[in-house]
Formats: structure tokens, sequence, C-alpha cells
């Protein structure tokens, strides 16, 4: 792939060298490059755009799921445990607008080039990352200034005061709209295009619907039905699809494991290689001492059966132990965890059970690449990747009352026969809700379309998982309690030693400060003094104990910094933070 970013840096070092050598004495004497001197080609309408694509996520993309309800970490998060606190220094805790002067004096200045499709083009990426970076602001605090000029010294409206957040995504569409009008319809890994924003115009909006919804802000419907027409227009612009390599047990695995992405699927992603740049997520996967990331009980309990029907409605599937809760499940199940034959990528024998990297003994296998990058990681990173348009047209149709069979047809059940899965039935699902899915979601909506809303929520969290999407749903679903509901992992039936793969070998032995009685070749010994059963000396591993604590009058916001509301006196603090 291109590298765009480094691209980017030397293309505006050969761009300045170039000028200073024609004209030294010329060049203008400030710190940031004059407009007058800069924008005056395509080429220079390019370079000042890359700068924006460091707004970009990077690894976040694959460790925000672990300050959620999803993924239990070594260490649990401070928005988990409710142990955020009012920041107090200027533009921290996310209140920052540096990237918003950046595309602003772009904005103010671009016109000033003559190539009409270049001004077209990049004046559609910047406002592409002009909402982004508000959509990013609305999520986290919720009313937000609006700034559509860079603000000099003096400005009255460096005080002003916070615009409703219905005012800033009123402009915030306008600039996406504005983007897809405008920027070409390529298919590039690395690069905004008008399908990269199709999709996200399609979770603004989505975001923004549901939010309002069931937070009874009103307003809605009209979000959720752009969220419904943008997600179309990408899907029928037949750009991409889901990516099928390996066939249903393996394909998934594939589509986040291998080191070069493809735009089979794949929209945008970051590009990394062994040379020009790395990552630790591998590190971060697998060193038990840094991540230790475990998924949750309940999501494992949410992967329905292989044949259609809910785990939860097999009988004692409360106690049922690793191997067997394992068995006849939709085959996403063990392509995002470790299963009972559990294959390091790339390699061909199976793994020895370890559960000692694993706060919940599920450990977390979706984007783990092969062993050579546990140290160092090299692999691409997916950002925005077609799957998500299809559970966002469903998902909007379904919560405005529209939604049909044929939109399931194309929606989810495309990605039920990535991994062979019955189909989802829109009458059948409305007719009989999943109880355990609606004790998970007591806010969702009780109309006529309860049971299939349920089922896109599940749909959404498997499919979704570990790609940084869970805090954002729960917050515009208003489910933020689902933080306070136990969070636990595997069930042992008691201490002493068990057998994980059904080979007739113990694999892990559990004791209560004697490990004496462990039988030979057992590769994972647990103390259930040092990691505790919720019955003592059964249950299921409790690694979260004091369990998280959600305050339903002022979680679903973030606070501002202490001296950013000194210095603005019209600022209002969100409410309830003290």
């Amino acid at each position: 792939m291109n590298r765009t970013y480094l691209t980017s840096v030397f293309a505006l070092l050969a761009v300045l060298f170039s000028a200073c050598e024609k004209d030294f004495l010329d060049r203008p004497p400030k710190d940031k490059v004059d407009a007058e001197f800069f924008f005056k080609t395509a080429t220079d309408l390019e370079v000042a755009t890359n700068a924006f694509y460091t707004m970009l996520p990077t690894t976040e993309v694959y460790t925000e799921d672990n300050a959620s309800d999803n993924i239990l970490p070594l260490i649990a998060s401070e928005r988990v445990r409710g142990g955020r606190i009012v920041p107090t220094t200027r533009g921290s805790g996310g209140w920052s607008w540096g990237y918003l002067r950046d595309i602003n004096f772009f904005l103010q200045n671009y016109q000033r080039v003559p190539d009409e499709a270049a001004k077209r083009k990049y004046g559609g990426i910047a406002r592409f990352f002009r909402a982004y970076f508000y959509f990013e602001k609305v999520k986290r605090f919720g009313d937000v200034p609006w700034y559509s000029k860079v603000l000099e010294a003096g400005d009255p409206d460096l005080y002003k005061g916070r615009d409703s957040r219905k005012v800033v995504i009123d402009s915030v569409m306008a600039d996406i709209n504005y983007t897809i009008e405008n920027i070409p319809a390529e298919v590039k890994l690395n690069r905004i295009t008008k399908y990269t924003a199709l999709l996200l115009k399609a979770k603004i909006a989505l975001y923004e619907g549901t939010f309002r919804k069931y937070h009874g802000l009103g307003d809605y419907e009209t979000l959720l039905q752009e969220a419904a027409e943008a997600s179309e227009a990408l899907i029928n612009s037949g750009a991409y699809s889901l990516f099928t390599t390996g066939g249903p047990n393996a394909a998934y695995r594939e589509l986040f494991a291998r080191n070069n992405q493809d735009a089979t699927e794949t929209i945008l992603a970051r590009d990394f290689d062994s040379e020009l740049g790395q990552h630790k997520l591998g590190y971060l996967m697998t060193a038990p001492t840094q991540g230790a990331w475990g998924i949750t009980k309940d999501v494992i309990n949410s992967y329905l059966m292989k044949d259609g029907s809910r785990f939860t409605d097999q009988p004692g599937y409360e106690t049922m132990g690793f191997y067997e809760e394992m068995q006849n499940r939709d085959p996403r199940l063990t392509q995002t965890t470790a299963g009972p034959d559990f294959t390091v990528y790339g390699e061909n024998t199976p793994e020895p059970v370890n559960l000692t990297g694993t706060t919940t003994g599920y450990r977390v296998i979706k984007a783990l690449p092969s062993r050579d990058q546990w140290n160092a990681s090299y692999f691409d990173i997916i950002i925005f990747r077609y799957a998500e348009a299809l559970l966002i047209l469903a998902e909007a149709k379904a919560e405005l009352g529209t939604l049909t069979q044929h939109d399931l047809d194309i929606t989810i059940n495309r990605l039920r026969d990535r991994v062979n899965m019955p189909h989802l039935i829109l009458a059948q699902a409305n007719a009989n809700p999943d109880p355990y899915l609606a004790a998970m979601y007591p806010n969702v909506d009780q109309g006529a379309n309860k049971g299939v809303i349920l089922e896109i929520r599940r749909e959404r969290r498997i499919e979704m998982l570990n790609e940084g999407l869970r805090w954002d749903d729960l917050m515009r679903w208003k489910e933020g309690d689902k933080i306070e509901q136990p969070m636990l992992g595997i069930y042992f039936s008691g201490l002493g030693a068990h057998d994980f793969n059904n080979d007739g070998t113990p694999d892990v032995y559990l004791h209560d400060g004697n490990a004496s009685g462990a039988p030979k070749g057992v590769s994972t010994i647990i103390n259930v003094q040092q990691r505790p059963l919720t019955n003592g000396s059964s249950g299921n591993l409790a690694p979260f104990q004091l369990g998280g604590f959600f305050d339903e009058s002022r979680d679903y916001y973030y606070p501002i910094p202490i001296e950013d509301l000194r210095l603005n006196p019209n600022l209002e603090q969100n409410p309830n933070w003290k």
C-alpha cells in the first residue's frame, strides 16, 4: 500500500524547500505557512489536507472495547469503574481544538487555488475531517461551540457559549453532504473518498438519531432516514463486499489477522509495515502483565447456536464447562476467542490452553497476528469496513419501523451467510423477543420491532466486537447501567483438574492455596484466592468484584476542564460534574 503519511511529510518538505530555493527572502517570517504564499496549486491542497489524516484512530480501534462491558483488561478503565474526574488543565480531557483551527484555516484559504476540480475534492476532504472532529466532540460532550472560522486574538467568539447538539449536528451533516457530493467515488484504502464519507454520514446519523430517540430529545426520524439512505447508497454502489477468503471457519479471523488489508471489505485502514511503521497490539494482546484482555461472559452467551437457536435457551447454559459451551456455535465465536483447539494464526499445531494472559479466561484472538508480531506488530488496522454499513441500514430501519425481510436479507443475513449461519427472520424475531437480551437492554423500544431490534444489537455486538464501538452504542441506546451488570468469566464446577479440549488430558488446575495435586502437563494453574470464583470453590471467574459504576444523571457526557470554564464564563459544565 501507499504510505500516505510519510509521503505527506516528504511532499510538504519538497514544496517548502523548492519555494525557499526560488526566493528565500520572500518567505513569510511566520511559524505557519502563509496562505497567500502556500495555497497556489492542487498539490498544495493535497499536502495541506494530508496533515488531517493524523486525526484518524490507530491502535485505539482495537483497544477501545477494553473500556466497555465487552472486554475486561487487567485494570478496569476509569469510565467503567466510575472513576472519571473533572480535568483541571485547559484543553485536556478531549476539550482540545487545535485540529479544528487547522481545518478552518484551510477552508478559509483553499479557494485561492484556480483548479476547480482540486478545490472541490480537497475542500470536501477538509469538510469530512471537520464533520469527523465535531462528531467526536458531540459524542463526548453533547453541546459544544460551533466554529467555522479561524479565531484570532480579540475575537468575541472565543468566549461564546456552547451551541446545542442539534445546531452542531445540522452543520456536521451539511459538511459531510458537501463531501459526498464533491469528492471522487474511488476505492482507496488509505484515503478519504466518497465511500468513506457515505459510511461516516451513516455512522453520524445513526448515532445521533438513536441518541435523540432513546434520550427523549426528539427530531430523530430524519437522521435515522439519512443513516439508512447513506448506508444503502454505499451498499448499492457495489464497490465493496464481505471478505470470504478461507470460508466460514476462517474468513472472519483472517480479515483482521492478515498483514495487509485489501479493498474487498475494508474501506479505510491504517497502513503499517515491518520497516517503516509498527505498533504494539500483538504485545498488548499476549502479555499477561499488560492487557490480559478477557471477553466477558455475557458476550460469549450472546453467540447463537449453529442452528440459529439461542444458547441462553439451552438447559443449564449458566453452568456449562468451557468445552461444552464452545460446541456447535456461531463460527465467529472461535474466530474471536480462543476455543478448545485454538491455533496461533499462521501455525498448524494447537496451542496449549493458557488462561494466565486473560482476565476472564476468554482470550481475545480477533486481530491477534502471527507469533512473530507479538512484540512489535505491523499488520494493518481497519478503521472503516463494509460490514458496518450493513448493520447501520438494518438498525436504522428497525428503529424507524420500516424494516422488511428484504432489508434483513441484504444486511444481517449477508453477515450470517459469511459464516453459514441461518437467516434472521423478521416475523419470528418479533414474535419471540429474546428475554436474555431484553434484560440486557431494558430501555429498548417496546413496540412491534422489539424482537428484531434486539437481534440486530446481538449481531452488531458480535460482528463488531473489539472494534471500538461498544461504549458509544451503550451511550446512544441509553443503556449506561449495563456497565453495572456483572462482568464474569469462564465457569468452573469446582476445584481440581479440568479438560478444556476433551482429549482426556487436564489442561487447567484450580486450587485454593495448595497446587501440589496438579496433574503433570497441566498448562494453566489458578489459585482461586488470587483469581476468585463467584461461589468460592466453584462458579465463574470474577476478575472485577467491585463491579462497574455508572451515574445515569452524569456519565453519558464527559466533563469540561476547570481552566476552560474559568477562562470562558459563558461555558457551562455538563450536568452533575463537580
